[in-house]
C-alpha cells in the first residue's frame, strides 16, 4: 500500500507553514465520518490555508452547511445554482482555483462516481474539472472497503494520478473491527503539508534529461539505432516540470510531443550531437538524468552516397561513440545529482552497480528485459533503484508516468535532506 500512497505520514508532525496561502477544496460526502470534516477544515484554516467546502446532499444529513461555512469562512457549496436569481457555482472555476482537493470522507459511492466519471453533482463535476492534485480519504465499513468493486475503483483512481490517504484500522460504526475508519484530520493535514513541502523543493531547480534513441548514419539513407521510444525520458520531463522544475530535454528522434510548454527541448540525432547539447547545459543543472539509449558504436566513415548492394556480404567498420554519462560524470560537482539508466538482460545487479560507480552516478535505474512489460516501447516499466551507498529499492510494474513520479520522489527526498 505504501507505493501507492506517497503522501502517507505515519507519525504526524506539528503543522508547518507549507499550507500557508494554499487553496484547498474540501469535498465532503455522506458518511458517519463526516463529523471529522469540521475538524479538518478548522486545522487547514489554522495552517493558514484558504478553504472552500463542497458537500453532497447526503453529507447534509450528518453535518450542517452552516457549521462548515463558519469554520471555513466561506459558504459551503452543494448545488450548481447559487440562488434564485440564476447565479451559479461554477465547477470549472472551482477546479481551476484549487491547489489541492481532499475528498474526506470519500464514501464507496463517491469513489465509484469519480472513478467512472458519473458526474451528477457539484462534487464530481468539480473533480472532473480539476487540474490540481486530488487526495481521497476513504471512509466506509470493512466489507465495503474490501469489496472487489471498491478496490477496482481505488485502483482506477490511482492510475489517474490521484493520491490516497489510507483509512485506519479499528472499531467501525457497525461494531465490526477492521479497515475503513477515515484517517484522522491531523494525519490528513500532515499529509497535505508533506506533499507541498516536498513539491516546493523542486521549484526552480534546473533539471537536464536526455531521452530517446540516437541515430548513427551509415549513408544518406541508412542508419544504426535502437528500439527506444523516449517514453520514459518524456515522462520524467513531465513529472519534474509539473513539480515546478526548469526542465531541459535533449531528445533523440521520437514522435512524442513535448509534454509541457515550459520544457526547453533540443532535438538531436547522433550520439555526438547529444553529447554536445548535453554538455552545453550540464554545468548549470542541479540534476541530470541520462535516460537516453545512446548508440555504443557509430560508423567509422559515413558514405556520401547511398551504398549500393554488392555481393552476398558487407563489412561495416564501427568505432565507439563518446561515453556521454561517463565523460560528464567526471565533471560532476557536489551540488549535482546524476541519475543513470541500465537496461540489462543478464547479471543485472552486477552490471548496474559497476555502471553506477564507473560513471559517478548518485542513483542508477535498473531495467531488465527479462521482466515482462519493462524496457523499450512499452507504456509500462519495472525498475530497481540503486544508490551510491548500494541501497537497493525494488518497484512493481507501473506505467511510465507512475515510474517517473517514483523517481521524482527519490530526488525530492534527496533534496529535502540537503
Amino acid at each position: 500500500m505504501a507505493d501507492r500512497n506517497p503522501s502517507e505520514v505515519d507519525n504526524p508532525k506539528p503543522i508547518r507553514l507549507n499550507l500557508k496561502g494554499k487553496k484547498i477544496l474540501v469535498a465532503v460526502s455522506g458518511s458517519i465520518a463526516t463529523y471529522k470534516s469540521a475538524l479538518l477544515v478548522r486545522l487547514l484554516v489554522k495552517a493558514q490555508a484558504e478553504v472552500q467546502v463542497i458537500m453532497t446532499e447526503a453529507a447534509k444529513a450528518f453535518i450542517t452547511p452552516l457549521t462548515l461555512s463558519v469554520l471555513s469562512k466561506k459558504p459551503a457549496l452543494s448545488t450548481f445554482t447559487a440562488d434564485e436569481n440564476g447565479s451559479w457555482n461554477n465547477h470549472v472555476e472551482l477546479g481551476l482555483w484549487a491547489d489541492a482537493i481532499i475528498v474526506a470522507p470519500a464514501t464507496a459511492r463517491t469513489l465509484s462516481k469519480c472513478a467512472t466519471g458519473n458526474c451528477d453533482d457539484l462534487l464530481t463535476a468539480t473533480y472532473l474539472s480539476a487540474r490540481c492534485p486530488v487526495f481521497f480519504a476513504p471512509a466506509m465499513d470493512v466489507d465495503m472497503y474490501s469489496h472487489p468493486s471498491t478496490k477496482a475503483n481505488v485502483a482506477a483512481l490511482i492510475s489517474f494520478g490521484n493520491h490516497f490517504i489510507e483509512p485506519g484500522h479499528g472499531e467501525l460504526a457497525s461494531g465490526l473491527i477492521g479497515d475503513g475508519r477515515m484517517a484522522e484530520p491531523e494525519l490528513i493535514v500532515a499529509s497535505l503539508s508533506s506533499f507541498f513541502a516536498k513539491r516546493s523543493v523542486a521549484f526552480g531547480k534546473r533539471v537536464l534529461i536526455t531521452a530517446g534513441p540516437t541515430v548513427e548514419a551509415i549513408d544518406p539513407v541508412r542508419y544504426i539505432s535502437n528500439r527506444s521510444s523516449g517514453k520514459m525520458g518524456y515522462a520524467l520531463a513531465a513529472a519534474f516540470a509539473s513539480a515546478g522544475s526548469a526542465v531541459t530535454l535533449v531528445s533523440g528522434p521520437t514522435n512524442l510531443p513535448t509534454p509541457e510548454q515550459t520544457i526547453q527541448r533540443f532535438n538531436v540525432e547522433s550520439a555526438e550531437e547529444m553529447f554536445e547539447q548535453t554538455k552545453n547545459h550540464f554545468e548549470l543543472s542541479d540534476v541530470v538524468i541520462f535516460s537516453a539509449a545512446v548508440a555504443d558504436y557509430t560508423a567509422k566513415t559515413i558514405a556520401q552516397h547511398k551504398i549500393k548492394k554488392q555481393g552476398e556480404e558487407m563489412a561495416l567498420d564501427l568505432v565507439k561513440t563518446r561515453d556521454i554519462a561517463g565523460t560528464l560524470g567526471k565533471l560532476k560537482t557536489e551540488k549535482q545529482l546524476l541519475i543513470g539508466f541500465a537496461l540489462e538482460t543478464e547479471h543485472e545487479m552486477e552490471y548496474a552497480m559497476d555502471k553506477l560507480l564507473r560513471k559517478n552516478f548518485d542513483f542508477i535505474i535498473l531495467n531488465s528485459l527479462n521482466d515482462a512489460g519493462a524496457g523499450f516501447a512499452h507504456d509500462t516499466n519495472k525498475i530497481t533503484v540503486i544508490d551510491k551507498e548500494k541501497n537497493v529499492t525494488h518497484f512493481e510494474l507501473k506505467s511510465k508516468e507512475d515510474v517517473a513520479q517514483d523517481i521524482l520522489q527519490i530526488v525530492l527526498n534527496k533534496w529535502s535532506e540537503a
